[in-house]
């Protein structure tokens, strides 16, 4: 469907990035940030979008600017 445009280390970096913005909540529930529903499931959906788009190794936001991490 669409062409890869996320490389390997950026896959890596993404999925290091989003597996630790989906356990930062469950790790240290006690922090007063995660108390805010907005930095909760705002760390839990962009982890998953990170881990998402690392998985499927496209990212949308990359085609309007026209950047491509991959190989060609």
């Amino acid at each position: 469907m669409f062409k890869p445009n996320v490389g390997g280390v950026d896959r890596i970096l993404r999925f290091i990035v989003g597996a630790v913005l989906i356990a930062l909540p469950f790790a240290m529930p006690d922090l007063e940030y995660w108390a805010n529903p907005v930095f909760y499931y705002g760390a839990l959906a962009v982890g998953a979008v990170l881990m998402l788009t690392a998985l499927v190794r496209f990212c949308p936001v990359y085609l309007p600017i026209g950047l491509n991490t991959g190989s060609k």
